[in-house]
């Protein structure tokens, strides 16, 4: 009996430790760019590709992306979006500090000494501002084994619960709308769906707590999902739906194509 206790305990010690390898955690940076200062930062957008791919080498983060906003946001406000990747949230917290990223570039581009890589960074502060950060934990996604790559369309839905139904509105998420993004998924609808919650404790005023990215191949798999409508649902399914849309409010859409993916 002990023996087996002992075999159960590690059963569910290797589950849950597995289940917790498997959570991602997401940094979501906002980029505003002058139009003068366009060439600048793609050019350093091009120089940092592969510093990130040096980082994500020795494991300090587990991936990069880099997309180009489509609509959803006024022009002014940002035109980028950054997400690293990392497989905690310590690491996240931490992030990549310069020191981090000063060493990185030189393992990425040998030739520039210390002081040459330092100057690239300072000018690359010229050419951006950070318009916006968010720290995010997956707790939910879609059964896929989609691969991100250049042309690769998002919608990022950002959403506020309800003040006292946080766990309505994720159960609504997880039971309701996975089995529907996931079927779309088995017919060739929808590349990938996930659901993401800010990691940081948050007021009763933010204007944000969760997050969808909902991903596509293409254009043309985005308009046919748009244009699919779920007759299978039944009555109650619909109540569920509803009752799942009082409990938040969508805030934000933001529509952007994949530039660059870097795992």
């Amino acid at each position: 009996m002990k023996k087996i206790s002992i075999l159960l305990f590690l059963g569910i010690f290797a589950y849950n430790l597995a289940q917790a390898q498997q959570t991602r955690y997401l940094v979501f940076e906002f980029f505003k760019v002058e139009s003068n200062q366009t060439y600048d930062f793609i050019e350093f957008k091009d120089f940092m590709d592969k510093v990130y791919r040096a980082a994500v080498n020795d494991k300090k983060i587990q991936g990069w992306d880099f997309w180009s906003l489509q609509s959803g946001a006024d022009p002014s406000e940002f035109q980028y979006i950054t997400i690293t990747y990392f497989k905690d949230p310590v690491s996240m917290m931490n992030g990549l500090t310069e020191d981090d990223m000063v060493r990185y570039a030189m393992i990425a581009y040998p030739h520039l000494t210390e002081r040459q890589v330092k100057e690239k960074f300072d000018d690359a502060i010229n050419s951006r501002d950070l318009a916006q950060r968010a720290y995010m934990q997956e707790i939910a996604s879609t059964k896929d084994n989609f691969q991100l790559k250049t042309g690769t369309l998002a919608s990022f839905d950002m959403m506020r619960a309800v003040e006292g139904q946080f766990s309505v509105y994720e159960k609504a998420e997880k039971e309701v709308f996975l089995p529907i993004h996931q079927n779309r998924i088995e017919k060739g609808l929808m590349g990938s769906w996930s659901l993401l919650r800010t990691a940081l404790p948050m007021g009763s005023e933010a204007k944000s707590t969760h997050l969808t990215m909902n991903i596509y191949k293409d254009y043309v798999q985005f308009f046919n999902a748009q244009e699919y409508d779920d007759m299978e649902s039944t009555a109650e399914q619909q109540a569920a739906i509803e009752k799942g849309l009082k409990s938040r409010d969508q805030k934000f859409i933001y529509l952007a194509t994949l530039e660059n993916a870097i795992r």
